[in-house]
């Protein structure tokens, strides 16, 4: 039920950000609940493995690379989830750190919710 919650508020911020962000689309509000899961199971399964790959790289850049990684989740959700349009890297690098401060405050008001 957790992980079900945190797909649909992911959602919800996906949705808003594409409503506010230029060069981010999204066609539908179905679209966007997609667009949630693929960036969970993308988050999953293909970041830990970029994080191996390019460890070099975020520890000469003292972990900022991991913001590089961030966008290249949302450029290959754009390319597997239809109606979800990203034009450019920055595009994808601006929305990937503004959700993932949107997905923070949204899951820490979940937690607080728990412990009441």
């Amino acid at each position: 039920m957790n992980f079900i919650l945190k797909i649909v508020l992911t959602a919800i911020a996906v949705f808003v950000l594409a409503a506010i962000l230029p060069g981010v689309e999204i066609a539908t509000v179905s679209t966007a609940v997609w667009v949630a899961f693929a960036i969970a199971i993308l988050n999953m399964f293909v970041r830990p493995l970029l994080i191996l790959f390019t460890l070099p790289a975020t520890i000469v850049t003292l972990g900022l690379f991991l913001f590089v990684i961030n966008a290249i989740i949302i450029l290959i959700a754009a390319n597997l989830v239809g109606g979800f349009i990203v034009t450019s890297f920055f595009s994808a690098l601006l929305f990937s750190i503004l959700l993932s401060i949107f997905r923070s405050v949204l899951f820490k008001q979940l937690k607080d919710k728990k412990k009441e």
